[in-house]
């Protein structure tokens, strides 16, 4: 599953095929069909347009888009995706809750399961920051349950969920798992859940108070966001907001491998 996840960051276009095929000329004995599982446990699919996108899934709510040609210009609409972080032994699901327009990471969590509530408590940490106007997810089951989407429309916020494959629309995100697996997980290679929640803690840190960011003027996302946020929407200050490494967040959700 490691060498599958180093893959992917290194061609997250290919799907199943193309995959069998790399791992396969790196030595390891894989088919398509286990691929396929692996694929969809660790819940990585092809980046790039897929068919039918425009087909609504008949299990939960179809939500529009008001994203579409909207110019980011403040700290208004966030983003939030799931990823998977491998460990010497098992693995954790990682998600983070990421404010559009300065690449400020509002809020994450770890969990050793695909279950609600890691995704509430990540979903409650970045409304007590900050309130969003729009939220932005994609079509999984891990975004589209009634829990998840009672909180935001109960916040007041605007849920915007674009068709299947719209990659682009989580692109920040993306980009900020490349780096924090090839900077910090991959070399890390944590031996259990304490240990990965200490290091992806620090790294996001650094991420956001301490790493310039080209886009941002070579300013940090932390600076660009504090500079854009109403005072209205900051119901703490700047030094509580950084998400460091959350306290508990382990104590029901993860497993300790």
């Amino acid at each position: 599953m490691r060498g599958l996840d180093e893959q992917y960051l290194a061609t997250p276009v290919y799907g199943s095929r193309r995959m069998t095929a790399e791992l396969r000329k790196a030595g390891r004995q894989v088919n398509r069909k286990r691929m396929q599982r692996l694929m969809r446990l660790m819940g990585l699919e092809a980046l790039g347009p897929k068919p039918k996108t425009s087909r609504p899934s008949a299990q939960h709510r179809v939500y529009p888009y008001p994203l579409r040609g909207l110019t980011i210009n403040r700290p208004k609409p966030s983003v939030a995706d799931i990823t998977y972080i491998p460990m010497t032994r098992g693995f954790l699901y990682l998600v983070v809750v990421m404010d559009w327009y300065s690449r400020y990471v509002l809020a994450w969590r770890l969990s050793s399961t695909m279950d609600t509530s890691f995704r509430l408590d990540a979903l409650e940490d970045a409304l007590r920051k900050a309130r969003p106007e729009i939220f932005n997810t994609g079509q999984g089951a891990q975004f589209t349950s009634t829990a998840f989407t009672d909180k935001l429309e109960t916040a007041g916020v605007q849920i915007s969920m674009d068709g299947r494959g719209r990659w682009l629309d989580n692109v920040f995100v993306e980009r900020l798992w490349r780096r924090l697996k090839y900077e910090e997980v991959h070399p890390r290679a944590y031996a259990n859940g304490l240990e990965a929640r200490i290091g992806i803690g620090q790294r996001f840190r650094f991420y956001n108070e301490t790493r310039p960011h080209q886009a941002l003027s070579y300013k940090t996302p932390a600076a660009s966001w504090a500079a854009k946020v109403s005072l209205v929407d900051l119901p703490l200050r700047l030094d509580d907001t950084v998400p460091t490494t959350p306290q508990g967040q382990l104590q029901q959700n993860v497993v300790y491998i």
